[in-house]
């Protein structure tokens, strides 16, 4: 495969396929919540839509966290494999095939 060939997803009418799409699912889904009886254990459960409210607050908090642990835990480019240095090497003695 070629690596100059245009993928389907570089086509930005194709994504915003993809983001209407999602937008038509989660509004389905939010209207569908209207519709059917729920037996919550909490008072807050009964609002419509708090799942998917839960759910994304929970997701965008997740995210900012992770975020701010990474400027915590975040090393050096080269950690691993730190940048080759010149080795100061001994005289070379007659006779020697290093």
């Amino acid at each position: 495969m070629n690596d100059d060939e245009r993928r389907w997803l570089d086509e930005p009418h194709n994504v915003t396929r993809i983001v209407y799409g999602l937008f038509a699912m989660c509004t389905v889904a939010l209207v569908a919540d209207l519709f059917y009886t729920k037996h919550p254990y909490f008072d807050v459960e009964r609002l419509p839509g708090f799942y998917a409210v839960y759910g994304f607050v929970v997701s965008l908090t997740l995210v900012l966290t992770a975020k701010q642990l990474r400027k915590l835990l975040r090393r050096n480019e080269d950690y691993y494999e730190p940048a080759e240095e010149p080795v100061d090497e001994p005289p070379r003695r007659d006779g020697d095939d290093r």
